[in-house]
């Protein structure tokens, strides 16, 4: 059967499933690991990066395409026989904040293309079921409709305290039996559970040691997003939403983004018993809401208005990168405002200075130049948000400064002086800090 007829029939079996999800949320689908065809995996190798890290296996993205449909010929037989084995992921480390580093694990390509294919069928099922507070890793959501989300609800309900939460190394921790039972909700297809299980307990090699994984799932790989997804909604959005709301008494929000998420109240004493009854539903599922981390914000609007600066900034809460907190508007209105979370501003500023560092010598300046301009259209498109003017452009001129030193450090002749580099600026300019994302709400409630 020809690649795009079989690519059609995946196709249009994905959008079956989804109408059949949404038209019956209680339905638990029997067959679905069939789905894995060839068709289906060429496509989702296809849907790869082209330049990511290998895996233990050392195979990139076009090495595998070389010889790709005798590779996925091969692949599918072993699916459907059930002697598919998902290799050890390759750990490595990226830094997390000044202080700690972020473990994620890189599948082998072939792990890659079959993971993705499972994603893409978890989705069409669950992407019916997740609910309208969840943000991370969803098609057509993202990180800025959550923040828009925050400021809608702050800005136009009474809402007076935040719950800030933080789930204690929550990719590292996650049980792999609660996240089979909250597949099996939806799911009854054994094929296809015994796939993720197996994927689940593949384990990784650190350092040429083997480590076998008892529980999480490691950021890298292309099922963790949806798996976390799936495991957060049956544990905290559907539990929040049928079993909390209707015991408080004022206004809640709840907003999650992945695996980090905030709740916003009306009243202090609903803002205690939640914290206290989320740290008791985590602990059940064998997580741990930060013991530091996770804490109450009093944001009432009027009393931090009258508060003076020091007092006004401990009373904040950081959500995506953005530090939030109530200002006044030039009517003298109150207005939550966001900036450039210190955190992210200062790993920004250390990664492009490391990276100036690092390209100075290695290649010509006109080479480098436009990477550099897309770095900053990317932090702009990011942090370019409604009322954070001031901390892009102060990146600008932090980048900029950056930039004039290390082109100068290329040899022992300095290249320009600060005259010759604003010239140089005029002809090459690099992008200028903007607003992307207008995100201020004029009405509110006094």
């Amino acid at each position: 059967m020809p690649y795009t007829e079989m690519d059609n029939i995946t196709q249009t079996t994905l959008a079956l499933i989804s109408e059949r999800a949404r038209k019956n949320p209680k339905l638990q689908f029997t067959s679905l690991a069939h789905l894995l065809n060839e068709g289906f995996l060429k496509e989702c190798y296809y849907d790869l990066g082209r330049d990511r890290a290998s895996g233990i296996d050392g195979v990139s993205w076009k090495e595998y395409g070389e010889n790709l449909d005798e590779n996925i010929s091969t692949l599918v037989p072993r699916l459907k026989a059930k002697r598919y084995r998902p290799l050890p992921a390759k750990r490595i480390y990226v830094p997390k904040n000044e202080h700690e580093e972020r473990p994620l694990g890189l599948p082998a390509l072939e792990d890659k293309i079959v993971q993705k294919g499972i994603a893409r069928i978890l989705e069409a099922i669950y992407e019916q079921d997740f609910l309208d507070c969840s943000y991370g890793y969803r098609s057509n959501r993202s990180c800025h409709q959550a923040l828009n989300v925050v400021d809608k609800t702050m800005m136009r309900r009474p809402i007076n305290y935040v719950i800030e939460a933080d789930i204690k190394r929550f990719f590292d921790t996650v049980s792999h039996s609660w996240m089979i039972k909250c597949l099996q909700v939806r799911i009854k297809d054994p094929s296809l559970l015994l796939l993720i299980r197996r994927f689940l307990e593949a384990g990784f090699i650190e350092v040429d040691e083997f480590v076998l994984t008892t529980q999480g799932t490691p950021q890298g790989s292309n099922l963790s997003p949806v798996l976390s997804n799936i495991f957060l909604h049956y544990v905290l959005d559907l539990w929040f939403e049928k079993k909390i709301k209707p015991k408080i008494r004022g206004v809640c929000q709840l907003v999650r983004y992945a695996d980090d998420f905030i709740c916003m109240t009306q009243y202090s004493d609903d803002a205690r018993y939640i914290e206290q009854v989320m740290r008791e539903r985590f602990a059940k599922f064998d997580l741990e809401l930060h013991p530091t981390k996770t804490r109450i914000i009093n944001l009432d609007r009027e009393q931090r208005c009258r508060m003076n600066r020091k007092d006004h900034q401990s009373h904040t809460f950081d959500f995506l990168g953005f530090t939030h907190y109530w200002g006044k508007s030039r009517k003298g209105n109150p207005t939550l405002c966001r900036k450039t979370s210190a955190k992210k501003f200062r790993k920004a500023c250390k990664e492009i200075n490391i990276w100036l560092r690092e390209v100075r010598c290695a290649m010509k300046l006109k080479y480098w130049w436009s990477i550099l301009k897309a770095k900053l259209r990317g932090h702009f498109q990011y942090y370019g948000i409604s009322g954070n003017r001031r901390a892009i452009e102060r990146f600008h001129y932090v980048t900029k400064r950056l930039v004039f030193k290390w082109i100068n450090q290329r040899s022992q002749k300095a290249s320009f002086n600060w005259k010759g580099f604003e010239a140089y600026l005029e002809h090459y300019p690099l992008p200028a800090p903007r607003i992307v994302h207008h995100l201020y709400t004029l009405s509110f409630v006094s």
